[in-house]
């Protein structure tokens, strides 16, 4: 006789248990799942992406173990009672089903927050697919109404909070983020993460408020949310409100047939998943191990494969929580892993600041330096899929490497034991992976994921999904693919290529015809500066705006307090005494820091986001255009004065500078590049550390390529010598854009140079001797690019849906930060530290005329 097993709820832990029992039962076996909704299992992780674009179809989970005989999915008839003495469950429609094993996988609810108005039209939560669906409805229906973008509040910082103001910014509308404790996702950030998150979310336009908690929602005239109010009186207006402030077990069905419960919610269960009865196993949300229920995915498919493992016979353990997470928001890259808060005795912290770029880094070691326990990484999780699977085990050397930007210093080459856990949420190991690889034919990381379930829900590991693949096939003597990331199979390269071709001019088409899914923070920028170089269109306009990251977004570099600095563009260095005038008074007028660069310009620091377009209007009416400090993109062409002054020059270096600046400007790049431009060997431009550096002698211009600074300097190497003017420029077109054709992502010039075919030699064979008949190509490109070029602020100016970007408050866009202090120092002003603040020596930075 088939055992029976009734399980009641359709979500994620329920669909991987099913999943897991059809894959390995034999056929005597009967299943039932008994679902609220009217609809199969979807991706309740995935939620967002319905606000992308994306179906109830694309979102629902595989839905073919359903198609097994052995399987009946009851949609839409929720069950109601459990008689534990009959062994039977009762549903809605009055149908009793007897069991051999019952499993609970009724998951949670979300919680509304016991205040006033909670309850009105116009307050959300955000859980369930009909949930985002109202959600959506809600915002196009009040946009329709209003003559201003819709105004939403969402109530809970944590990390469904700012996917769900995400959402709402997607839709167009406002997002103001209300937290009641000191920092966003506090329960997985510290307080100098928590500061880091905060100014990556501000610097989206998403507007946050800490320490702040919500007293009453107040209904306006129609009935409708209208304003949060806050127990010193203070209201925030509201057409909608989300209520992301946590998640209750669903067990009261549990608690009625007599199954022990803990106070704050859960049916209790044992290490394999077994409740009280024997007969009855509890997975996923509802579930209470040890005291502790918990709202992620990866421990509900943890228990699913447990109580699979269990009912056929097994003995298999519930190991106990991972609450490792990644904050899944284009454009914020977060995550937290292991003891992430140091709680274990004798725990280290190394941690990397950088707050320039928005980056905080900290991994957690044990007393010796040697243990992996944990980490918190925010503004650059590029690192997490490695480390995650390390927690627990060796970290393999000096932690720096984790922590660096990409390319200051090698990884360690430690190799993840097999029992090292690479995708949390299938608990899948590193040695199955390599199993699939080695010994059923898996040869790219998407066949792993399809034979494995690696990668396939969260999506935070595929990184080192495609690693491990990587590596097993190049010990097998087989080829590995060079794709951009798991969306794309084509390289940069490649992908470049297919752009030009095709002529498409949008992320989403090129997706849709070279690519696969909604694409993630590595293909988005690539294509965004594959697009601009190819299209010549605003980098704010129409979808592709979204595809930038926080400095190329507001065409400005983020400071370390949440500001910005201002860089216009002075070629060559050179700059009229007028020019020189309007930036001091811009300086002066809006209380900005001031500093000469190594790149010969101008930099003004501690512009608010609002006040970037009225310091641009005056720049670019004074004839200044956006120095593009901001972009993978021309930076500098530095220069010394030549033979227009100097005793020694023999070429006129700030003529051909200036020539150079003003026809390479804005073009994007795999990553930024500057040039230098000496009058002589004395060469004080230091152009043998540039991208391209020219050096004039009396035969003419020598030109070196290949060189960068940065954290591994290399030097430029000699291309060519004795060039006159024309072939020095047609030779620097034909470099650059077969750079940009060919590099890999974020690939400077020196290790592009250094991997290409041939190296100096192959180089010069292709832009000088035409090797393989691509200079006309090459040649037409640069002259494209120079007669498109546009001035990016100076457009924006003129547009007034790129201006609505420029708030630091989305709902006040005239009020300046609280937030922000200046300490006096040598003439101007500096972001105070910590220690100032406890000084109460502050300049506060609320107004113009107390920043000045």
């Amino acid at each position: 006789m088939s055992a029976r097993i009734v399980v009641i709820g359709a979500g994620m832990a329920a669909h991987r248990l099913v999943d897991s029992l059809v894959t390995r039962a034999e056929d005597r076996l009967s299943i039932t799942v008994l679902g609220d909704e009217a609809r199969r299992p979807y991706d309740r992780v995935g939620l967002t992406r319905f606000f992308d674009g994306d179906t109830e179809e694309d979102l629902t989970l595989p839905h073919t173990i359903f198609a097994d005989p052995r399987v009946t999915l009851l949609e839409g008839d929720r069950a109601v009672s459990i008689d534990r003495g009959t062994r039977t469950v009762t549903t809605a429609s009055g149908t009793d089903h007897p069991y051999d094993h019952l499993v609970l996988a009724t998951g949670s609810v979300a919680s509304r927050p016991p205040v006033d108005g909670a309850e009105l039209p116009g307050c959300f939560v955000y859980r369930t697919l009909d949930d985002v669906r109202s959600l959506r409805e809600h915002v196009a229906s009040r946009a329709a109404q209003l003559d201003r973008p819709v105004r939403g509040v969402v109530i809970g910082g944590g990390l469904l909070g700012l996917e769900a103001a995400g959402a709402l910014q997607g839709m167009d509308a406002e997002a103001t983020v209300i937290q009641s404790s000191d920092r966003l996702m506090s329960a997985q950030l510290d307080l100098p993460a928590g500061a880091a998150l905060r100014r990556l979310i501000e610097s989206r336009g998403i507007a946050v408020r800490t320490e702040a908690r919500a007293s009453a929602v107040r209904a306006g005239v129609d009935g409708q949310a209208s304003a949060v109010a806050f127990p010193d009186g203070s209201e925030l207006p509201a057409d909608l409100v989300v209520f992301t402030v946590g998640v209750r077990p669903r067990d009261e069905l549990a608690r009625a047939a007599g199954l022990a419960c803990d106070e704050r919610g859960g049916v209790r269960i044992d290490a394999g998943c077994t409740t009280e009865d024997p007969a009855v196993w509890a997975i996923g949300e509802v579930a209470s191990f040890e005291g502790q229920c918990v709202g992620l995915v990866a421990p509900g498919y943890a228990m699913a494969e447990v109580v699979s493992d269990r009912i056929l016979g097994g003995a298999a353990t519930f190991a106990g929580y991972d609450l490792s997470t990644k904050l899944k928001l284009s454009g914020v890259d977060v995550a937290s892993f292991g003891d992430a808060f140091a709680t274990t005795p004798g725990a280290l912290d190394v941690v990397y600041t950088d707050p320039v770029n928005g980056v905080h880094k900290k991994l957690v070691l044990s007393d010796d330096a040697k243990t992996l326990l944990g980490g918190m990484l925010v503004g650059d999780a590029s690192a997490y899929g490695a480390l995650r699977p390390l927690v627990g085990g060796p970290l393999g050397g000096d932690p720096a490497p984790y922590l660096l930007p990409a390319g200051a210093s090698a990884a360690p080459t430690t190799e993840l034991p097999d029992e090292a856990i690479v995708c949390s949420c299938s608990s899948v190991s590193a040695g199955t992976i390599r199993h699939t690889v080695r010994e059923e034919g898996c040869t790219d990381a998407a066949a792993v994921t399809a034979c494995t379930k690696a990668g396939a829900t969260c999506g935070s590991c595929t990184v080192m999904v495609k690693s491990l693949v990587g590596t097993e096939l190049a010990k097998l003597g087989k080829a590995v693919s060079t794709g951009l990331c798991e969306h794309f199979e084509l390289s940069r390269r490649q992908l470049f290529d297919a752009v030009h071709v095709s002529g498409l001019t949008t992320f989403s088409a090129v997706i849709e015809r070279f690519g696969r899914g909604r694409g993630c923070d590595t293909c988005k920028p690539v294509l965004a500066g594959i697009l601009a170089v190819l299209g010549g269109e605003h980098v704010l306009t129409g979808e592709n705006a979204t595809l930038q990251d926080t400095n190329d977004h507001v065409m400005a570099n983020m400071q370390k307090d949440g500001t910005y600095s201002v860089v216009p563009r002075m070629p060559g260095g050179e700059v009229t005494p007028e020019g020189l005038i309007t930036v001091g008074e811009v300086a002066r007028d809006f209380g900005l820091y001031t500093k000469i660069t190594g790149g010969q310009r101008v930099d003004m620091f501690g512009a608010r986001l609002e006040e970037l377009p009225l310091i641009w209007e005056r720049l670019v009416e004074a004839g200044f255009e956006s120095g593009q400090a901001y972009g993978k993109s021309l930076r500098t062409v530095k220069s010394c004065v030549g033979s227009t002054w100097c005793r020694y020059g023999v070429l006129d270096s700030t003529s051909m500078a200036i020539h150079l600046e003003l026809r390479y400007r804005g073009l994007r790049a795999p990553h930024k590049f500057k040039l230098g431009v000496s009058g002589c060997a004395r060469e004080c431009a230091e152009a043998r550390s540039k991208d391209a550096g020219i050096i004039a002698t009396a035969q003419g211009w020598n030109l070196f390529v290949g060189g960068n600074g940065g954290a591994t300097p290399r030097h430029a190497v000699l291309l060519a010598e004795g060039l006159d003017d024309d072939t020095l420029i047609r030779t620097l077109d034909r470099y650059f854009m077969y750079y940009l054709r060919t590099a890999d992502k974020l690939q400077r010039t020196a290790p592009w140079l250094e991997a290409l075919d041939g190296g100096i030699d192959g180089l010069r064979a292709v832009i000088m001797e035409d090797s393989l008949g691509l200079a006309a190509d090459l040649d037409a490109a640069m002259e494209r690019h120079v007669g498109g070029y546009r001035d990016e602020w100076a457009e924006t100016l003129a547009d007034p849906a790129k201006l609505s970007r420029f708030r630091s408050f989305v709902n006040a866009p005239d009020t300046p930060d609280p937030g922000l202090g200046y300490v006096p120092e040598r003439g101007q002003v500096r972001p105070a530290r910590p220690e100032d603040r406890e000084g109460g020596i502050l300049i506060a930075g609320t107004t113009l005329e107390v920043r000045r």
